[in-house]
């Protein structure tokens, strides 16, 4: 028991830090009474700590009288507590799927509201005020591979689809897929909605040579975008067209569009692209053979220091369509030239020229739109603008337009 009660001693002085000189065999007196005041002294802050984890200290004199024992005894001991406490830990662990929940299969959801007020300089004031469109917009990813897009336009109490597409990124050689219907990418501005134009309306030449609400068609689209001198984009679009009356004469056969976009940045301030666009229907039954043709540019300069207060735009398209009735058709040509100017943070000044020979019998229509627009938020925006029109050698008219636009959900005043 003596040998025992010395390895103990031994023990605890290695355990508090205590020198015992290898080569001595036996502790000495003095030794052997500080050692037992020092583990007295250890196991009185033992007694303590487990007082306060609620664990009954162990007994000072255990079977046998061993103190090394006593002391694997209480380590033992905690190392259960531990191990008991690791278990309920686990047990009231709550674990939470990474899986899609209900909140995150809903569609992300946004809606536009875009209503104008009129005042024209002659004639009696009335229908001064339309409510122009409310747009509601859905668009949620499908999946990993593909995502949809859902546009309903209500105007004058009606609703309708305006666009409504799945896409498909990633495809091999690096094209994009759209099926659905959408606003064809004839140009620049007529693949934008309404409310995003810079002006109220779109230009007079893409209604007149493309429908009321400019080029709408179901059917398939293609997207490829490319490099070497400069940035490409191609898009190649078979569809069922929405004008089918107005531009084909109501057939229903298929109409085909190219539309080539060249990108080049100028400095790091400023950029340009220019671009070709090709449209082309027939309907047999009527012999009826229509083809509208457009060049678009723009040069855009936003310096990035002063994005938020300064940026100027230049930009214009010129169209000819030709529609050709057993081989034989008139070509008629119109086109506009715009640019917005941001005076600051808040307020944008513009102005468009519009020229456009009319389908039919060639009456040339001339248009000038001077507008100011305040950015207020990205969820408003709020226009004046006036508009000179001219319709051939007629008595000039002259109209004062007020828009407000405004939007709630994710997506603001998105162009498309």
């Amino acid at each position: 028991m003596a040998r025992t009660f010395h390895a103990a001693l031994v023990a605890a002085a290695c355990f508090v830090g205590v020198a015992t000189p290898v080569a001595a065999q036996q502790p000495t007196q003095r030794q052997v009474d500080s050692l037992s005041a020092q583990l007295r002294a250890l196991r009185a802050r033992l007694d303590s700590i487990l007082t306060a984890l609620g664990q009954r200290p162990p007994s000072p004199q255990q079977p046998g009288g061993d103190d090394l024992a006593a002391l694997r005894a209480a380590a033992a001991a905690m190392v259960g507590r531990d191990t008991t406490q690791a278990a309920d830990t686990a047990a009231g662990r709550k674990f939470v799927g990474r899986e899609r929940n209900q909140a995150q299969l809903n569609p992300e959801i946004g809606v536009t509201g875009d209503i104008r007020g009129y005042a024209t300089a002659r004639g009696v004031q009335r229908d001064n005020f339309d409510p122009r469109e409310f747009e509601i917009g859905f668009q949620s990813a499908l999946d990993p591979y593909s995502h949809t897009k859902i546009f309903v336009s209500i105007e004058g109490g009606v609703a309708s689809l305006e666009e409504g597409y799945a896409y498909w990124t990633g495809l091999p050689g690096r094209v994009r897929l759209d099926v659905g219907k959408f606003r064809q990418q004839f140009g620049e501005l007529n693949r934008w909605h309404l409310h995003a134009v810079p002006e109220t309306e779109y230009p007079l030449v893409l209604t007149s040579y493309l429908g009321e609400d400019g080029l709408v068609g179901t059917g398939l689209s293609l997207y490829r975008a490319f490099g070497g001198f400069g940035t490409h984009e191609l898009i190649a679009q078979v569809t069922r067209s929405a004008s089918d009356d107005e531009l084909f004469g109501g057939g229903g056969r298929p109409t085909y569009l190219a539309h080539l976009l060249n990108f080049w940045q100028l400095g790091s301030s400023a950029y340009m692209q220019i671009g070709g666009t090709a449209l082309y229907g027939t309907n047999p039954d009527s012999a009826l053979r229509t083809r509208v043709g457009g060049l678009e540019f723009r040069l855009t300069w936003r310096p990035p220091a002063r994005a938020l207060y300064r940026e100027w735009t230049l930009r214009g398209e010129v169209l000819a369509s030709q529609k050709e009735v057993a081989g034989t058709g008139p070509t008629r040509l119109g086109g506009y030239v715009s640019t917005t100017y941001k005076l600051n943070q808040r307020f944008i000044a513009g102005v468009r020229y519009d020229y456009v020979e009319a389908p039919e019998f060639g009456e040339i229509t001339r248009q000038v739109i001077p507008s100011l627009t305040m950015w207020q938020s990205e969820w408003v925006f709020l226009r004046a603008q006036y508009q000179w029109q001219r319709v051939a050698s007629a008595t000039a008219t002259h109209q004062l337009a007020l828009q407000a636009v405004w939007a709630i959900g994710p997506h603001k005043h998105e162009t498309y």
